[in-house]
């Protein structure tokens, strides 16, 4: 019953199927969870960020745990109502990455300056000079954040790694062996078509 199962096309090419889906799954985890460990959410590719929400600040628009990713922009082109995100300079805020929400634009000459403020927050941010920003949120990635916020966990985390991982490695395992098996098989056969055809030619 089992051989005639393992020999099966369609649940062959079905167990390749979860088997690659599952190793995709993995791999997009370790991405997410190195990129936001090494980078510290401050790697810029072509322009675009990826961002990890600490904070209920902009609740309910975006919550703790959820993942962002900005694009950078001309400042000319920020207007009030964007979500920015930019690198804190002042007070509270200093060296620390905020994603808040524009509520007025002042022009300087040739250069802006930005009137941001939490969603949830009461008072507003010290004001944003252009050079502080990295850019404006774009995207929301449901996935990702549904993920970020299940490794943040550490059982989420031991059972969207570990596990999933041991899976894999115990899959690939029998996969070695059954291939070995099938190696040995044929070469018994081999064998044995040998010993008969010898004995045919007595």
């Amino acid at each position: 019953m089992a051989k005639k199962i393992s020999e099966n096309k369609a649940l062959k090419i079905i167990g390749n199927i979860l088997y690659y889906l599952l190793v995709i799954l993995v791999v997009l985890i370790l991405i997410v969870v190195l990129f936001q460990r090494f980078t510290n959410n401050n790697a810029s590719i072509g322009g675009i960020r990826v961002f990890n929400i600490v904070t209920e600040s902009m609740v309910p628009e975006y919550k703790v745990g959820d993942i962002l990713i900005s694009k950078e922009i001309d400042p000319s082109k920020i207007k009030i109502g964007d979500d920015i995100v930019y690198l804190g300079e002042k007070g509270s805020f200093q060296d620390k990455i905020i994603t808040h929400r524009v509520i007025d634009v002042e022009r300087d000459g040739d250069s802006y300056k930005f009137h941001t403020k939490g969603i949830a927050n009461t008072e507003e941010d010290p004001v944003v000079s252009e050079s502080q920003v990295y850019g404006v949120v774009i995207y929301k990635t449901h996935i990702l954040s549904f993920i970020s916020k299940i490794i943040n966990n550490l059982y989420g985390f031991y059972f969207l790694i570990f596990i999933p991982l041991t899976v894999l490695i115990i899959i690939k395992i029998i996969k070695i062996r059954k291939e070995k098996d099938d190696e040995d098989q044929e070469e018994n056969d081999k064998d044995e078509k040998e010993e008969r055809s010898e004995e045919d030619k007595k």
